[in-house]
């Protein structure tokens, strides 16, 4: 029966193509659903990123202090936190900054029998280091604000310039510093982002220098730096 079999061979052929146009519908369905699927798994990778660091310029005024009232920006911060929960991080930071100050000419008293006369360039170093904790509003925004505390030790130098020499004193004590700030993130995908910061902070050093004494060190300033 040949017309028999002709039919049958086209009816094969027929059940074959629809087959394979099957399987090409569901390899492509697939291949959607998966670059559909990758944006979404990166997005959620990099939210449950938990190890984070700051890298921040800083500004500073001394604040209590005869030694130097100048507020400067020389100074830096870098930390590294650890994200415990989703509002909650904790982990380490280091920080310096130098203050200066210029005194005019003048006669300075020694002792009852020695004077000097003389202007100076007064210049205040501060380092500080330890522990740095922060409770983070706002966790799914691109602004989230924060409140957190940084304790710790602090090396201070206190050093006065004049004529062709000087002379100085160092000091370590307890470190404190409250903070508030806001951290940045224009893409929630990224990990990247900005910070900004407004802090206070108080140190226990103690050092005698050429005109005055210092008992403890008060500061004020704000940071601003980037996240990744």
């Amino acid at each position: 029966h040949p017309i028999f079999s002709l039919t049958n061979k086209k009816r094969r052929f027929t059940m074959k193509t629809i087959y394979n146009q099957n399987i090409l519908k569901t390899l492509a369905l697939a291949a959607c659903m998966l670059l559909a699927f990758l944006p979404q798994a990166q997005a959620q990778y990099a939210s449950q990123r938990k190890v984070h660091f700051a890298v921040d310029w800083q500004m500073n005024a001394p604040l209590a202090t005869d030694f130097t009232d100048k507020i400067s920006g020389w100074g830096m911060n870098f930390e590294g936190v650890y994200d415990v929960t989703s509002h909650f991080s904790a982990g380490a930071f280091l920080s310096f900054h130098t203050n200066h100050s210029y005194v005019g000419r003048q006669t300075i008293s020694l002792s009852p029998t020695e004077s000097l006369t003389t202007d100076q360039q007064r210049s205040a170093f501060q380092l500080p280091f330890g522990t740095t904790t922060a409770y983070t509003f706002c966790t799914n925004s691109h602004v989230r604000p924060y409140v957190g505390v940084k304790l710790g030790a602090m090396f201070g130098r206190y050093t006065t310039y004049f004529g062709t020499g000087g002379l100085y004193d160092s000091s370590w004590g307890f470190y404190a510093s409250p903070e508030v700030g806001l951290k940045i993130y224009p893409n929630l995908q990224k990990n990247w982002g900005f910070h900004i910061a407004g802090y206070y902070s108080y140190a226990t050093n103690r050092a005698e220098t050429l005109t005055v004494d210092i008992e403890g060190q008060n500061n004020v300033g704000f940071r601003l730096g980037v996240l990744f």
